[in-house]
């Protein structure tokens, strides 16, 4: 199973950036997917998790009306559109899959795989 981010980057606050996933080695439509972050010295925290079909999708309240999580199962992507993008949200950003783990969707417990992250940062 091979989980590739793409898309991060160096932005001004308020600016915007499409964070991407490509998945091989799995049924992708098996699985719910997610997007979690981690700044330095911080805990891995949950960003976003959309379920396998797309009809349900969970953010942290924190992203709430700035990132929006879709994907696209035929081409096997998930991806993470972030508007309106502040300091705070500096961070390397991992996309994982989740087996429909009974487990909560924003509990990096839940997740079985993880790609190898990418970086954002938003200067002030």
């Amino acid at each position: 199973v091979q989980l590739q981010a793409s898309g991060g980057g160096l932005v001004q606050a308020g600016g915007s950036l499409r964070l991407s996933c490509a998945a091989s080695g799995l049924t992708f439509s098996n699985y719910h997917m997610g997007w979690f972050r981690q700044a330095p010295g911080e805990e891995r925290e949950f960003v976003a998790a959309i379920t396998w079909s797309g009809s349900t999708t969970h953010y942290a309240e924190f992203v709430k009306g700035r990132f929006t999580i879709s994907r696209d199962n035929a081409e096997k992507t998930v991806n993470l559109q972030m508007n309106s993008l502040k300091p705070e949200d500096t961070a390397v950003y991992y996309c994982a899959s989740n087996p429909r783990s009974y487990l909560p969707l924003r509990s990096t417990q839940a997740y079985d795989n993880w790609g190898q992250g990418t970086q954002v940062t938003v200067s002030s």
